[in-house]
């Protein structure tokens, strides 16, 4: 089979995945997918580890790690240390996923905003891009962004993207990719649907965020790599080009991506 599907963003160290993860991974190749990124933070700051420990036995799949902003008010020294540790990992690409999320409000948001500065140094220190979680937050990140992580150069990605036009331009113009989910694909987001069709081809993403977020006609059900099939789907109707098309486009984004990254 021709693999030429990317999932950028998934949790297949959440529990979620602990009764059958071997299978779910078999699903995902089996399904043509040539790449996956487990992003970090998803179980907790003191799981950093768990995304990589999974990457570790697959040559296929990588890693990020960090603190998401749910988990921001747990944030400590030796977090950071261990953040240090963990993203020398060849495998490791990416600081993440990091950021700002005033929906659920979980941590304080002047916590959260403190803790994202905290993680972009880190970054900047380990010449790795980041993954960028917003939600209800774009003033405050944009902010931020501008502030602290535009001088780096080093870019990132923007997971699930929700934004506005605006917003993707801003993070287009720090060399962000937009990386868009299942949401995509549900009945009520057609702004959301109205952003993808304007996003340049060379700068998107495709992820599935598993196990939430479910694309169509899987929506309800525990999401996994193998229906990042959906979005791409969505993806192409959207720029009226076939699923072949976008999901090539796609793969050559991300692996311009990560021969982007230069360590120290």
């Amino acid at each position: 089979m021709t693999r030429f599907l990317l999932d950028s963003h998934a949790h297949l160290d959440d529990s979620d995945f602990d009764p059958d993860r071997a299978a779910v991974i078999e699903r995902a190749r089996t399904a043509g997918l040539r790449y996956i990124l487990i992003a970090g933070g998803g179980t907790g700051p003191d799981h950093l580890d768990s995304p990589l420990a999974i990457a570790e036995s697959h040559d296929w799949i990588y890693a990020s790690v960090g603190i998401h902003p749910h988990e921001a008010q747990h944030f400590t020294d030796s977090h950071a240390e261990k953040i240090r540790q963990l993203a020398r990992h060849p495998k490791v690409l990416a600081v993440g996923e990091i950021g700002l999320d005033y929906y659920y409000d979980h941590s304080p948001r002047d916590v959260q905003k403190q803790v994202l500065i905290r993680q972009m140094e880190l970054a900047r220190e380990l010449k790795l891009p980041i993954i960028i979680h917003c939600r209800d937050a774009w003033a405050d990140l944009c902010e931020i962004a501008a502030a602290h992580w535009k001088p780096t150069g080093l870019g990132g990605i923007l997971h699930c993207f929700t934004g506005s036009v605006k917003d993707a331009q801003t993070f287009m113009e720090l060399g962000f990719l937009i990386s868009f989910a299942g949401n995509l694909t549900f009945k009520k987001t057609e702004n959301l649907r109205d952003v993808a069709r304007l996003i340049p081809l060379d700068r998107m993403l495709t992820e599935t965020d598993s196990p939430y977020l479910a694309p169509v006609p899987h929506r309800g059900k525990r999401n996994e790599p193998a229906y990042v099939r959906g979005v791409t789907q969505e993806l192409a109707r959207l720029h009226n080009l076939t699923e072949e098309e976008i999901a090539l486009q796609v793969l050559q984004n991300f692996e311009k991506f990560v021969a982007g990254i230069s360590r120290p």
